[in-house]
């Protein structure tokens, strides 16, 4: 019985480690056609600057500049966000001195940085809202004063 057991639980490790990677290049798919919008955008504003440059007008091209860049801002915020979910299914975090590292280190091994725990956070945040039903009881026995 053992033996199937460890069968099964390496089979379902297999199958969520492919979920993970077809997760993976799926979002990396949507940030190659985001840059390559990022990239459609840039040769816009290089065109309209063209233009006005043609007829000795360069303001005539600042609304095409304008909304190019802000089309190109958030498409970048865009890319991030999805970067953050690839990290996050990787389970890796971004050091300050720009390694990746995995989520569980404690200590960059590039530079000795060391990482603030998660779970520590998640614990400090439980015991707040615990205490939060004991003041307002306090507060209505207050009221009726």
């Amino acid at each position: 019985m053992g033996f199937f057991d460890k069968l099964k639980e390496g089979a379902s490790k297999a199958a969520d480690k492919a979920k993970e990677s077809v997760e993976v290049v799926r979002l990396n798919s949507q940030i190659s056609a985001k840059r390559k919008d990022i990239e459609k955008n840039y040769i816009q504003i290089g065109e309209a600057v063209f233009q006005a440059n043609l007829s000795n007008d360069l303001t005539a091209a600042e609304p095409a500049i304008t909304k190019s860049s802000e089309q190109i801002v958030a498409l970048q915020q865009e890319i991030d966000e999805l970067e953050e979910k690839i990290m996050e299914i990787k389970d890796e975090k971004d050091c300050v001195c720009g390694k990746v590292v995995p989520i569980d280190t404690k200590f960059c091994p590039s530079c000795g940085h060391k990482f603030e725990e998660v779970p520590a956070a998640e614990s400090t945040e439980e015991p707040e809202v615990v205490p939060a039903p004991t003041p307002t009881s306090s507060s209505s026995s207050e009221t009726p004063q």
